[in-house]
């Protein structure tokens, strides 16, 4: 890891200052800036985190505008409004797409690693990726790395495990037509489905609560926020300290399953360098169907974009 490191987060709603904070604590940047179109929010956001800096690792916060994040490690894009009830991530679209075209004008040329946490992730990761011309590795969405927490927790609650020892994954598009990769699923080296008790309806019934987990949160506090700021500053530490781990990343695909010019999860080695390497998981015929109907789903959603 650099030996100092800066981070930009843009967006201080809930999202962003989730972000900001579990950043703060995981102790990986000497520096966070922020900043939002309401100028005074963000300077009101920065103060408050920095009165609490004897409870975290040393680092400086301060407010500062997009073209002053260019000479940062990391920028973190969580700018955009979030979901409502009962719309999905995809309805979202049109309203954060030119945000983030908007944005990545300022970051062209960027040297660092640009993580997009704003919804539809997986369509944004694209427009990012093409209206900043950077090279696809470098932009990184967060994708489906929430998704796999939200399964593991299910999971380790549904089996009476801890959630770090179930190995699961969920792959595709961070929403509706996300895949769960059960064929693959393990708990100490066991096959899930060898699992005493399991059955296909009991994957059926937690397919569909980490697919509408997002939903049941929103409809009773309004946004998702926690959960994703653990989920971004674990991705930011992977790639700040170059750790070479596996995960459940969204990414413009250059050739991935004969995926291109779509950004959706699969596994991916993530280091200094971005999601560098995407790794395809063995799949069961049904779901490698199912994958490819969630490629179909973001091309489509693309295609809107483009022809708006």
């Amino acid at each position: 890891m650099p030996s100092s490191v800066s981070i930009g987060i843009i967006g201080t709603g809930w999202v962003g200052m989730s972000v900001a904070i579990s950043t703060l604590h995981s102790g990986i940047a000497q520096e966070v800036l922020v900043y939002d179109q309401r100028e005074a929010v963000a300077e009101g956001e920065a103060m408050d985190l920095s009165h609490g800096s004897s409870f975290y690792p040393t680092a400086a916060v301060r407010s500062a505008p997009p073209e002053a994040m260019r000479s940062t490690n990391a920028v973190v894009i969580a700018a955009g409004r979030g979901g409502r009830p009962d719309e999905t991530r995809l309805d979202l679209l049109r309203d954060n797409a030119s945000i983030i075209r908007t944005l990545a004008q300022h970051f062209v040329g960027y040297a660092g690693v640009v993580v997009i946490v704003s919804n539809p992730v997986d369509v944004l990761t694209y427009v990012f990726q093409e209206a900043s011309g950077l090279p696809p590795e470098r932009v990184i969405g967060t994708g489906t790395m929430l998704d796999t927490a939200r399964l593991r927790q299910v999971l380790g609650r549904e089996l009476n495990v801890a959630s770090r020892s179930v190995h699961a994954q969920v792959v595709g598009e961070h929403g509706d037509s996300e895949v769960v990769l059960w064929s693959s699923a393990m708990l100490g080296g066991t096959a899930l489905r060898n699992w005493p008790g399991w059955s296909a309806e009991t994957e059926q019934r937690v397919a569909d609560e980490v697919r509408t987990a997002a939903y049941e949160i929103i409809q009773r506090k309004g946004a998702t926020n926690h959960a994703i700021g653990l989920v971004t500053a674990t991705l930011l530490k992977c790639v700040l300290r170059g750790e070479r781990r596996i995960l459940t990343v969204a990414r413009v695909q250059d050739g991935a399953m004969g995926l291109h010019n779509v950004a959706l999860s699969l596994p991916s080695i993530v280091d200094a360098h971005g999601a560098e390497q995407v790794l395809v998981p063995d799949f069961a015929d049904d779901e490698r169907a199912a994958f490819a109907h969630s490629a179909d789903v973001l091309r489509r959603a693309i295609a809107s974009i483009d022809a708006g």
